[in-house]
């Protein structure tokens, strides 16, 4: 069996390395000049890379840890000790506590209401949950506003969302909303460190999984080939990639292909026959996060008692967390710029971005000396991922893109951690999304299977839902 995945992030390399190892044969085409996708490596200090993206897990990531294991990678614990930093509504306090100082019985409220929605809905089928139409229509922030008057939840609302799913509550549904954190492993485990989705980095960087998972599928990884349209027929595929600097156009022709990209990039790609259903919609959001590391020779923030991490109620930074390596050889502070502020961030130049950063570290943390180093990764203006941690389903999304999420286009196979019902938006979404397409190719139950049905319906119908392709 011929196998062309489309993208080299964790879900394309986890369903490469799963083909391989069943003896398909792979090739893997990635249009940056990188592997990893949403999982990148950024440069700190001599031998010290910080987390660029994706970061973090949980004892529950089983299928991250296994992979992990195969590659000789360990986990660093992300405890702190130290006093928390908030800096709420410009004043400054700290406190032995994670939890901001604000109405303690209000935010108790939010939560018990947010259990409540969670609940409700399906984990294998959040489109069919019992109120999901009302759900899907509703955004996050005007449920909020009809729920609770309390100033104080206004206030961290927001920085809750924005922090565990890198959104602006005006843009998503409450379906999704729900559905995220159920998938996730419920409120409390993934807002948690210890214990919980944010209780180990991988040692070195995450990055280096996907690396590894490259390394060991060799030549079979073609980076700089970004892939336009994909034309089938009842026989084959054919993958066609955006012309290189030759002026000639790659094509591949395979068997079976798994396009492993967000939803948006998906549905830029020219698929013919066209797709039946999209793969986004004109309400489906870029996941907002910019990520920003502040390089120190020492995590010297703990030598006055402070942990690292704080939240602001107004950025750039609203929250920060300490990813200093465990040797202490450097001091990494890491700044989350996430949901509205994000766009508003990401808009500035790159001079005005460093000031604001440096501006906000000095109230924060008004005894360190400047940084020896500031880099901000935007994922807003990734070429090659346009958003993370996932993309943001709004208004009628799940309804409409929910139930053909994983549904094959014919030879046409669906990967991503927006593919996955456990852990959506995650790193072990993706592996299992990977792992999952895999095993649907591998065990298949025949060579044609729905692909003529395909041809035949999309022509009949004149269906095509794609636009221009992913240059």
């Amino acid at each position: 069996m011929r196998v062309v995945v489309v993208g080299a992030g964790l879900a394309g390399l986890a369903a490469a390395a799963d083909l391989v190892a069943a003896g398909a044969d792979v090739t893997v085409l990635e249009a940056d000049d990188r592997v990893g996708g949403r999982v990148r490596g950024v440069d700190i200090a001599d031998g010290v890379v910080a987390d660029g993206g994706a970061a973090y897990l949980g004892i529950r990531h089983t299928e991250l840890l296994a992979r992990m294991r195969e590659q000789g990678l360990n986990v660093v614990s992300t405890g702190m000790t130290g006093d928390s930093t908030f800096l709420l509504s410009d004043r400054r306090t700290t406190t032995a506590s994670r939890v901001p100082p604000l109405d303690a019985v209000a935010l108790g409220d939010l939560f018990d209401r947010l259990e409540e929605l969670v609940a409700e809905i399906r984990p294998d089928k959040p489109w069919l949950s019992p109120r999901a139409e009302e759900l899907d229509r509703l955004t996050a922030a005007r449920w909020l506003a009809d729920e609770i008057d309390n100033p104080d939840v206004k206030t961290f609302f927001p920085l809750f969302i924005g922090e565990m799913m890198a959104a602006d509550p005006a843009a998503i549904s409450v379906l999704h909303m729900a559905f995220y954190l159920r998938s996730g492993g419920g409120i409390r485990y993934l807002n948690a460190f210890e214990g919980g989705a944010q209780q180990w980095r991988i040692d070195g960087g995450a990055h280096l999984l996907c690396l590894s998972l490259a390394d060991q599928l060799g030549d079979r990884v073609r980076l700089g080939q970004s892939v336009c349209a994909i034309d089938q027929t009842s026989a084959e595929v054919e993958v066609q990639c955006a012309p290189g600097a030759d002026g000639t156009r790659p094509r591949y022709r395979a068997d079976r292909v798994i396009v492993a990209l967000p939803p948006a990039l998906a549905q830029r790609i020219t698929f013919r026959p066209g797709l039946r259903s999209p793969r986004a919609t004109a309400s489906t959001g870029p996941g907002c996060a910019v990520k920003v590391h502040l390089g120190y020779p020492a995590p010297i923030w703990r030598e006055q008692g402070l942990s690292g991490w704080s939240v602001s109620s107004h950025g750039p930074l609203l929250s920060t967390v300490d990813d200093s390596p465990s040797d202490e050889s450097a001091g990494v502070l890491t700044g989350f710029v996430t949901g509205s502020e994000a766009s508003t961030f990401s808009a500035l130049s790159d001079r005005e971005q460093q000031d604001a950063v440096l501006a906000h570290v000095g109230r924060l943390f008004p005894q360190l000396p400047p940084p020896d180093r500031c880099t901000v990764t935007d994922w807003l203006t990734a070429k090659y991922s346009r958003g993370c941690y996932a993309a943001l389903f709004g208004p009628g999304d799940w309804l409409r893109l929910g139930p053909t999420l994983t549904t094959p286009h014919g030879r046409v196979h669906w990967a991503g951690t927006e593919t996955s019902i456990e852990f959506f938006g995650l790193m072990e979404g993706a592996i299992r999304s990977g792992h999952r397409v895999a095993a649907e190719l591998v065990h298949r139950t025949g060579p044609g299977d729905a692909a003529a049905g395909v041809l035949v319906s999309s022509h009949a119908s004149g269906a095509d839902l794609n636009h221009s392709s992913v240059e």
